[in-house]
């Protein structure tokens, strides 16, 4: 009595079989190696997917090997991101935590010179600098509201940086 074994994993009985028996042993290798056991099961679900996916290149006979490796592969990956979004908080709570009394006095006397220099740009470029800068509206709401071309307030804001360039040089 010679039993024909089917090597087709894209076979529904033959993937959930494979589901049955291969994704407990997979997650906890996943939890032992990685220690992590929402990402080792998120990662069960996403190799079976990726194996249902390329079911066809796949045999029964690799599907164990395709499985685990795919795992593996995800699970270095999401550590690895999770790595570099750890080292990026770390640094941006170091940097919010170590502002000192130089950065504030820093801050403030270069707000002083903004307001100075703005203060000395012409009316035209004055507006749409604050317009566009401070209140947040696009040269076209700005356009809309002086009754002008967009070409014309592209103009007065360029002018109006390329001045306060120059004015904060030289305070």
């Amino acid at each position: 009595m010679e039993e024909v074994e089917n090597d087709n994993v894209c076979e529904q009985s033959v993937f959930e079989n494979l589901f049955r028996t291969l994704a407990p042993l997979l997650r906890n290798f996943l939890m032992y190696k990685f220690q992590h056991v929402g990402y080792a099961e998120d990662t069960v679900q996403e190799a079976f997917y990726t194996l249902w996916q390329n079911c066809k290149n796949v045999s029964q006979k690799l599907a164990k090997a395709y499985v685990y490796r795919v795992a593996q592969n995800q699970m270095i990956k999401r550590l690895e991101k999770d790595k570099v979004h750890r080292k990026y908080m770390s640094f941006q709570t170091k940097s919010e935590n170590e502002v000192g009394p130089d950065f504030y006095m820093e801050y403030h006397e270069l707000s002083e010179k903004l307001k100075v220099a703005i203060e000395q740009l012409p009316d035209g470029q004055r507006e749409v600098f604050l317009m566009h800068r401070f209140d947040n509206k696009s040269y076209a709401e700005i356009a809309d509201e002086l009754e002008v071309s967009v070409k014309a307030i592209e103009k007065r804001m360029h002018k109006a940086l390329l001045k306060l360039r120059v004015i904060c040089k030289k305070l």
